[in-house]
């Protein structure tokens, strides 16, 4: 008998340190680092220019891949946050923030051993502008290309004595598709269509909300506009960088170039 999504067990996966170093955002970012700082060195920027090239590259190099770590660090503990984490706006605020204050200081003393023999605490203050600048530029990178698609996950194993996992989005179901297996769920204005074994129909909703509320059905979302339960997922059709997935009941999704990539690194094809 085919199991339903409801019944699938996927639990959200454990971050470790190990993430900081191998994960491909992260080896992005200190790509994106080395190539801004290179160009940083090349320039000259922010009064380097009187400096030999090889200094240049010996101090924006290391400050560069030191942001991106603490970035790196600081991106991995919001993604437990949940509303900071939906928000690419308000992420890349908080991050370029805590990046930067750390990162002043950073520059500060690196710049005043180095160049000037000693910290000069009143130069202090002066360092923050420019440091928030490359934070923000690096930040807003970062936050355009690392965006995952926000998955939901399946109930974890339970015991008989456990209540049943409640799945508050199954209590909007209009009452044609009570019962009903959820394949998908998209966005139509201001209303969701729910693609189901028992048919479709519109609720009035908006789709984060109904993400929220899909957790103890392994899914995620693959598009602006689209959920899917992923034991629904019946074909993957690939072609000219895009893919599109067809469905149990041969609904076809259109999958963002946005979560493509993502979704390959989770295993959805």
């Amino acid at each position: 008998m085919r199991e339903t999504p409801s019944t699938v067990v996927h639990e959200a996966p454990n971050t470790s340190w190990t993430r900081l170093f191998v994960s491909a955002e992260n080896l992005r970012g200190y790509g994106i680092s080395l190539a801004l700082g290179s160009l940083l060195a090349i320039s000259g920027a922010f009064e380097t220019q009187n400096l030999p090239l090889w200094v240049r590259f010996a101090y924006w190099l290391p400050i560069m891949l030191a942001g991106a770590f603490i970035g790196g660090l600081i991106s991995w503990k919001l993604v437990a946050i949940e509303r900071w984490a939906r928000s690419p706006f308000l992420s890349w605020a908080v991050v370029t923030l805590l990046v930067s204050i750390p990162m002043t200081v950073i520059v500060w003393a690196v710049t005043g051993l180095a160049f000037q023999d000693r910290l000069q605490p009143h130069a202090l203050p002066y360092f923050f502008a420019p440091v928030a600048i490359i934070s923000a530029f690096m930040a807003g990178l970062l936050t355009l290309t690392n965006q995952a698609p926000r998955e939901t996950y399946g109930a974890p194993p339970s015991s008989a004595d456990d209540k049943p996992t409640t799945i508050r989005f199954l209590e909007r179901l209009p009452i044609s598709l009570r019962g009903a297996e959820i394949y998908a769920v998209s966005s139509e204005d201001h209303y969701l269509r729910i693609h189901s074994s028992r048919g479709t129909d519109l609720i009035l909703m908006r789709l984060s909300d109904a993400i929220n509320e899909l957790n103890g059905i392994e899914g995620a979302q693959v598009h602006r506009s689209w959920w899917v339960a992923r034991g629904a997922v019946k074909d993957v059709e690939r072609g000219d960088g895009k893919a599109v997935f067809t469905l149990t009941n041969d609904t076809q999704v259109p999958v963002s170039r946005t979560y493509a990539k993502a979704l390959r690194e989770i295993g959805w094809y």
